[in-house]
């Protein structure tokens, strides 16, 4: 049980550390191969080195299909975790605490602009995820959704060829290849300037938030990031400590 008095609050379990571990272990490898893939030919300017240091276009394949397996079955997990989580009870629907967005967010999208631009002195208070969390987070499930089912595609050609009608053949394949490619694309930049930065490169977690890791942030951090959370948390224990 998290108390004010304790140095940290647990803000991610175990459970939901291992499944982050893998999304991004998977990640890093389909970029790396993807990017190595989509430049193979050795007549292009520093790419050959690349495509040979994961041994080749049928080798890096390979690891691509392992990998990409893999993210689609982790993120399966995390759905089927999430829906046990809300039948038993473990995790309950409140607008301090949920993930689903909701107008709040909105509104404090817009307060977090304004003091941005200096329009207000008083940033917005979030509860445990803020809107920032949100776009983060349901980012996955769009790209899960065109990534996944075009590189599963891609993957077994044959396979799921029979879904497609006849009158597509000529040109299927290249949507499907630009749809993942291009996707995967705007995956890698958001990642970069979106996710890192918030999470790892901000000036109060540079170089690295360790909560990834140990699931945990510092109770002046819960105060600071997410206050509604704290309130909800240790808002009686405070009044009662008074």
């Amino acid at each position: 049980m998290n108390n004010e008095t304790s140095k940290e609050y647990l803000r991610f379990n175990v459970v939901e550390r291992i499944q982050h571990v893998i999304l991004f272990t998977t990640f890093l490898l389909l970029t790396f191969t993807g990017w190595a893939l989509k430049y193979p030919e050795q007549i292009v300017e520093h790419t050959g080195w690349w495509i040979t240091m994961w041994g080749g276009a049928k080798t890096a394949g390979l690891i691509h299909r392992a990998a990409g397996i893999t993210m689609l079955l982790d993120f399966a997990w995390h759905v089927l975790y999430l829906g046990y989580s809300l039948s038993t009870g473990k995790m309950k629907l409140r607008a301090d605490t949920t993930i689903i967005p909701i107008p709040k967010d909105v509104l404090d999208a817009v307060k977090n602009f304004l003091y941005f631009f200096g329009l207000s002195k008083k940033k917005p208070e979030f509860g445990r995820f803020s809107y920032i969390h949100k776009f983060d987070y349901w980012a996955v499930f769009w790209g899960m959704g065109i990534i996944g089912a075009s590189g599963f595609f891609l993957a077994f050609p044959v396979q799921v060829s029979v879904i497609f009608p006849s009158f597509t053949v000529n040109w299927i394949w290249e949507v499907i290849s630009i749809m993942h490619s291009d996707e995967a694309l705007l995956a890698i930049v958001f990642i970069l300037f979106w996710h890192f930065y918030n999470e790892h490169l901000h000036w109060d977690k540079f170089p690295m938030s360790m909560t990834w890791i140990t699931g945990k942030i510092t109770i002046d951090q819960m105060k600071h990031e997410h206050p509604l959370e704290y309130e909800l948390e240790f808002g009686d224990k405070k009044g009662a400590d008074k």
